[in-house]
């Protein structure tokens, strides 16, 4: 009888199902963590709920098998809801905030981490450490603060283990008050640190002895040798990338380096994350593989360096549970179960959360356990399916009686190959053109299966993106092409350069150049594709609606990807519709309609306003920034303004506007106009300045058209009228921005209306009330509240009801002074302020004023 040898399609392969019930149950416990945050329910019925569940499993154990497992799972559900309430974060001593009033206070501590040099304002240069306080003058307090250390250069570094004492201001860790603010102070928390400390050089008194333990000793010798050996091997700019990639010293990055990663989605690549430390287990593990024939003793020494590697970069939780990741998968590689990735992905799940419930809530925890997710559960089943019936056709290439052990198909695809070799013979040889079509053939192998890796990822991880980082991920894909495996080759080479430097820097200085090489590759790379104008795609907070969406998107793919081929492709397109909905579904702004609102955003010591005209249109006038043209390592535009708009779901401006041109107002507009795309920009007086300069360039590069109001103006906005009361448009223009620069304008709705000030100063006021009527309900108060500003006769002309000062926690100035809060106490306003408040938002219906509070 004769046999055809069907053609060879892959898709008929189908993937062996695995089973992973580590996974499930970890599911089961992680939604029980969920359910028991959000929905509390009494221990005891959680624990009667768990036991109940569980003794019926044990009965139905013999009798219905997927029964009893989906009880188990059920018990899982109220064991993690039940974990989650008993399994409490030991509470910190907070003696030390009884040092937060505002008063100098003297220290005495050791450094608990090690100190990094930068420069700060007016030729001042920075160190920020970490200090545990011993003792605090009158009071006995201990903690551990973050203390930044100001005076000129050069300061002395402080390294771990230094005893000193110091006259310090200490403040409560307080985050900016806005809905959608990073939780610096939680963030802090996890570190045992509850509040900031700052102090000039020359009140540092060095004393004698050491503080700390010997391990962080050592740690902290080890970590200053690397970052030491980095910076002889390398220019100053690849060694300040070089700190953060391979070491996690973020300290030297430029914020526009920073920025480049983070448009192109490959700011993976310069911290150490989970990716790090997996390409530098993988690099290890196989240099020991091709050393000796041990694979136990290659496990071992690779999950020793992981765990010493994770020691030396002090990241904290994300790296460990990379580690502990690589070191359950590479156990189970060596127990012959490294199919199962999604198991192995529940038990090191189980792990961490044992250990830390609340990490379950972390972005950097729910990405790498995606990652991983998308790797065992969507990418693997389908590489089964389509490449590895082409690895089988290479496997032992050179031995012919393989042939009759393979599958139909994989047998053809190896019959193929072999004449194609057979043809190449007569111009190569047979030796040259066997290995040419076999390693031609892998590397596209590996090119297809790095090409399908890199977009699932890419995919899969566009929820989180979105909702942590707001972006898309248009660019992603092209270039974690390129920098990934880049990566792969720069990090172990960094690694190497380092060690072969403690050995011969000859040597070291060799790699290094390859390195240098492969970096500059890299940098590249994520430069050109940031250049892109698609590479700064933002989006706002996604809705609930499309965010759970998108979560079922991503999950109907991990549960189709081992179904029939078209089943499977049915799920990878509802994976990209998801992310397309991610990208392309319009948010609704949350808004009131019909009424005019006024926020007062919390930016500090700065200025940012929103109006959110009656029919929905936008105008922010300001965006904060850094104080009398301080550094900032924050920019507050990208850091506070424009996260307050995306968790409110603007992703467009209609118009922003500029006060005057002092950096609290304006330092943050630049990544206003980048993130929101503004119809309009608003300016007035325009003295000489670069920044003012920067901005009007930037609008006109993004063809956002710059228009100039001057006092007289009168327009609609939305419902609203908008009336410019300064400055006049023969206004001389000085030699440098100045409060009396001030645009002031006054916005009605109906009967009532909300004036405006800026940074005006008496002279500005008592030219507005020489001209105009300003009166108004709600009054921004000029200047945070300065004593130059608010004069009587202007709160006795205004006559405002109510009053919003925006100021900084605790600041340096003094604001607002107490004679002008007497004043609007005098005139009867209640006020309302950022630095006690946060965000204030007051809605004007036409007839009445009303503060409403935010939700945070």
């Amino acid at each position: 009888m004769n046999s055809t040898i069907p053609a060879f399609n892959p898709f008929a392969f189908r993937p062996k199902s695995v089973r992973q019930p580590m996974f499930w149950a970890a599911a089961a416990f992680s939604s029980g963590i969920v359910a028991s945050k959000y929905a509390w329910r009494p221990p005891l019925w959680l624990f009667v709920a768990a036991l109940v569940l569980l003794l019926s499993a044990a009965y139905l154990r013999h009798h219905r098998i997927r029964s009893s497992l989906i009880v188990v799972y059920s018990a899982m559900f109220f064991t993690g809801a039940l974990y989650f309430q008993a399994r409490q974060r030991p509470p910190l001593d907070t003696s030390i905030l009884a040092l937060t009033n505002g008063d100098p206070v003297r220290i005495t501590g050791y450094v608990a981490q090690d100190g990094r040099i930068q420069p700060a304002s007016f030729g001042q240069f920075r160190q920020l450490l970490d200090f545990q306080i011993e003792q605090a003058l009158p009071n006995s307090t201990h903690g551990l603060v973050r203390l930044s250390i100001i005076g000129p250069g050069p300061l002395t570094s402080f390294h771990y283990g230094e005893r000193m004492q110091v006259a310090a201001r200490v403040r409560p860790a307080r985050n900016f008050g806005n809905p959608g603010a990073f939780d610096y102070a939680g963030y802090l928390e996890d570190k045992g640190i509850l509040a900031l400390a700052s102090a000039r050089a020359d009140t540092v008194v060095r004393l004698p002895g050491q503080g700390g333990n010997r391990v962080g000793r050592w740690r902290a010798r080890a970590r200053s040798s690397v970052l030491e050996k980095l910076h002889q091997l390398f220019p100053e700019g690849q060694a300040a990338l070089l700190d953060a990639m391979l070491i996690g010293e973020e300290a030297f990055v430029e914020r526009d380096v920073r920025t480049d990663f983070q448009r192109t989605g490959t700011y993976h690549a310069l911290i150490v994350s989970g990716l790090s430390v997996s390409i530098l287990a993988a690099a290890v593990f196989w240099t020991l593989r091709r050393l000796c024939n041990s694979a136990l003793f290659a496990t071992l020494i690779t999950i020793i360096f992981c765990c010493g590697y994770a020691f030396l970069t002090q990241e904290g939780a994300p790296v460990w549970r990379a580690t502990l990741m690589n070191a359950i998968y590479l156990i189970a590689r060596l127990l012959y179960r490294q199919g199962s990735v999604t198991n192995a992905l529940g038990a090191a799940a189980f792990a961490v959360l044992a250990f830390d419930p609340r990490a379950l809530f972390t972005a950097s925890f729910q990405m790498t356990f995606l990652c991983i997710f998308i790797i065992g559960a969507i990418a693997r089943p389908l590489l089964q399916r389509s490449t590895q019936p082409v690895r089988s056709a290479l496997a032992n290439w050179d031995v012919p009686e393989c042939s009759y052990y393979l599958h139909p198909m994989s047998a053809q695809l190896r019959l193929d190959l072999k004449s194609i070799a057979l043809a190449l013979s007569q111009f190569l040889g047979s030796t040259i053109a066997s290995r040419f079509v076999l390693a031609t053939t892998r590397s596209a192998i590996a090119v297809f299966e790095l090409l399908t890796v890199a977009m699932l990822m890419q995919a899969g991880l566009a929820l989180p993106i979105a909702f942590y980082f707001h972006r898309a991920i248009a660019l992603s894909v092209p270039a974690n092409l390129v920098v990934v495996p880049l990566l792969g080759l720069m990090l172990p080479a960094a690694a190497l350069s380092v060690m072969l430097s403690y050995v011969s820097m000859s040597l070291a200085h060799i790699s290094a150049a390859f390195t240098g090489l492969v970096l500059h590759a890299i940098i590249g790379t994520v430069r050109g594709v940031g250049a892109v104008h698609l590479a700064d795609l933002r989006v706002p907070t996604p809705s609930h609606a499309i965010t759970f969406a998108a979560a079922a998107c991503l999950i109907t793919a991990a549960l189709l990807a081992r179904r029939r081929s078209w089943i499977a492709a049915l799920g990878l397109s509802a994976l990209l519709a998801g992310d397309l909905a991610l990208m392309v579904v319009p948010a609704f702004p949350t808004v009131h309609r019909g009424a005019l609102e006024m926020t007062s955003i919390d930016v500090g010591q700065g200025d940012a306003t929103l109006l959110v005209m009656p029919n929905g249109q936008t105008l922010l006038v300001d965006a904060g920034g850094p104080t009398g043209g301080q550094l900032s390592r924050l920019d507050f535009g990208e850091d506070v303004v424009s996260p307050y708009l995306w968790s409110r779901g603007f992703s467009r401006l209609d118009a922003v506007a500029i006060t005057h041109g002092h950096s609290d107002h304006i330092g943050g507009m630049k990544a206003v106009l980048a993130n929101f795309h503004p119809r309009e920009l608003w300016v007035g007086l325009l003295p000489p300045s670069p920044e003012l300069d920067d901005i009007i360039q930037q609008a006109h590069a993004l063809g956002i058209p710059v228009v100039r109001h001057w006092a007289g103006d009168a327009f609609a906005l939305g419902g609203a009228q908008i009336q410019v009361l300064y400055p006049p448009r023969d206004t001389p223009v000085g030699r440098a921005p100045s409060n009396s620069d001030s645009m002031v304008f006054r916005v009605s709705y109906g009967q009532t209306s909300a004036l405006l000030e800026g940074d005006a100063d008496a002279f500005v006021e008592s030219q507005i009330l020489r001209h105009y009527d300003p009166r108004a309900n709600l009054l921004k108060v000029a200047h945070h509240g300065s004593a130059t500003s608010s004069t009587e006769p202007m709160l006795t002309a205004v006559m405002p009801r109510y009053a919003v000062i925006s100021d900084g926690f605790q600041n340096s100035f003094g604001h607002p002074r107490p004679e002008v809060l007497q004043r609007l106490s005098n005139s009867g306003t209640h006020v309302y302020r950022t630095d006690c408040l946060g965000a204030v938002t007051f809605l004007l219906d036409g007839e009445t004023v009303v503060p409403v509070p935010q939700a945070r």
